[in-house]
């Protein structure tokens, strides 16, 4: 990557009941929270570990102890996630590359993109959707009506990429934490994280609460 991308993370504040919803049953409202704040540190720590010209914290909420230093904060805007993504983006100068919170498991190898000779960068979800996407001139024009939170998100916002003439460098596909499952999957393929040590503290009780109905 070279010093004049922006690193973008779009984030909630892990506070419980409002993140992480489908991780309960079988973890309470504060478990998947305590597990959000950690998948969220996580990302953070590879984006501080990534050169890069500036990084950014899109928040939905207020930014608490698990925000490292280096981070320029700015709000989400109101409205559907595409808006609020093509948003993140018109804040952005230059090349930009925007991730999300829920894939623990990235590392700064991932992040270390060039725009070279390319024009924009897609990491698929293997949900469907995708946890990055990178502008080498950022357009939100180029996520504004892409439908969010569907099986087929990822494949129409590649192909929206593909028909502005962009050319398109493929990230490795990254599994995104929804479900117990996906946790438990993401924590195996980062056993050092906090995400993993976060899971292992709130599993057994999990478990209890499981076996007691």
């Amino acid at each position: 990557m070279t010093a004049t991308t922006t690193l973008l993370v779009i984030a909630k504040e892990p506070r419980p009941g409002r993140v992480k919803t489908r991780l309960t049953p079988p973890f309470t409202p504060a478990e998947a929270a305590a597990l959000a704040e950690a998948a969220l540190a996580d990302t953070l720590a590879a984006v501080a570990a990534t050169p890069a010209r500036r990084r950014v914290l899109v928040l939905d909420g207020a930014p608490g102890r698990w925000l490292p230093p280096g981070f320029d904060v700015v709000p989400q805007y109101a409205g559907g996630l595409d808006e609020r993504l093509a948003d993140a983006f018109a804040g952005c100068a230059g090349p930009a590359l925007l991730i999300g919170m829920d894939t623990p498991q990235v590392t700064p190898d991932l992040l270390d993109v060039d725009f070279h000779d390319c024009d924009a960068y897609f990491g698929p979800a293997e949900d469907g959707g995708f946890w990055a996407l990178g502008l080498a001139r950022p357009e939100p024009a180029l996520l504004r009506g892409v439908p969010m939170s569907t099986p087929v998100t990822g494949a129409v916002q590649r192909e929206r990429l593909l028909t502005a003439g962009l050319r398109v460098r493929d990230l490795p596909p990254l599994r995104d934490v929804d479900t117990a499952a996906d946790a438990r999957a993401v924590a195996a393929l980062a056993p050092d994280g906090r995400f993993a040590a976060r899971l292992a503290a709130c599993a057994p009780a999990a478990d209890r609460r499981r076996a007691s109905r």
